[in-house]
């Protein structure tokens, strides 16, 4: 369901990403890593339209979306979420989801529609939907589940998730990791996860891609990732030792 080709892009004379290929099956949860500088984000920021690749090919359902506006790629099944969420604090938890869902959403969606829509995603991530309920009531993990909430209101095919455990304690990272396994099964959405917190990402995914310096170094199930000597040189110590551990257990 998405294809991607030679993307690359350059900053000045520095490469964030250079000549990346990989694609996606539909419902596949897709783990996208690397260090700090690797280049996930601005993969994530390219996908979303955010970036306008130097060069490469985006399609999404057979369409090209690369350097299309992000408001035209949300209308087209790609929803987002950001490492730093940033509600509307005057609007309430479920206002905030039924913007998302009112203007992301392709075609015309009255505000029955929209309200509904945000409602099941809210649902799904274990928010309160009744129209009193404040953004200042949520927590670091109750604004990373509204983050994610926002981006399943515009009903996407695609959910791209940035860093969705940041901040989040044990626990939290392991409710929030079994809900986007419990997303993809209920609403079939492919997912890409970027992520630093290898140890739970590992539980979940069917895949991994591993960037380091822009460049593709790996790409196969947790296992073969975990145990790829590239992917071993490049996180060395505890976290390579962790990587494998979560990889076995999966």
């Amino acid at each position: 369901m998405l294809e991607v080709e030679g993307l690359s892009k350059h900053f000045g004379g520095f490469t964030a990403v250079d000549n990346v290929d990989f694609s996606l099956e539909k419902g596949e949860i897709l783990g996208l890593i690397g260090p700090n500088g690797s280049g996930k984000s601005t993969i994530f920021n390219m996908l979303s339209g955010v970036l306008k690749p130097n060069n490469g090919s985006i399609r999404l359902l057979g369409q090209e979306i690369a350097g299309a506006p992000p408001p035209r790629i949300c209308l087209m099944g790609v929803g987002r979420t950001f490492q730093i969420p940033r509600p509307i604090r005057r609007l309430t938890i479920l206002e905030n989801a039924a913007l998302a869902g009112y203007y992301g959403q392709a075609g015309a969606v009255s505000r029955e529609d929209a309200w509904k829509s945000a409602k099941d995603a809210l649902r799904l991530v274990g928010l309160p939907s009744d129209e009193a309920a404040s953004v200042d009531t949520l927590g670091a993990a109750g604004l990373k589940k509204l983050e994610l909430a926002k981006a399943l209101a515009t009903k996407p095919t695609l959910l791209l998730a940035d860093e969705s455990l940041g901040g989040l304690d044990h626990d939290e990272m392991d409710q929030a990791a079994d809900m986007l396994r419990n997303i993809r099964e209920e609403l079939g959405v492919t997912i890409i996860w970027v992520e630093h917190i290898m140890g739970v990402l590992m539980r979940v995914v069917d895949r991994v891609m591993v960037l380091d310096h822009g460049e593709k170094i790996a790409d196969g199930g947790p296992n073969e990732v975990a145990t790829n000597p590239k992917v071993i040189e490049v996180y060395l110590g505890s976290d390579a030792e962790e990587t494998a551990s979560a990889a076995n257990r999966s």
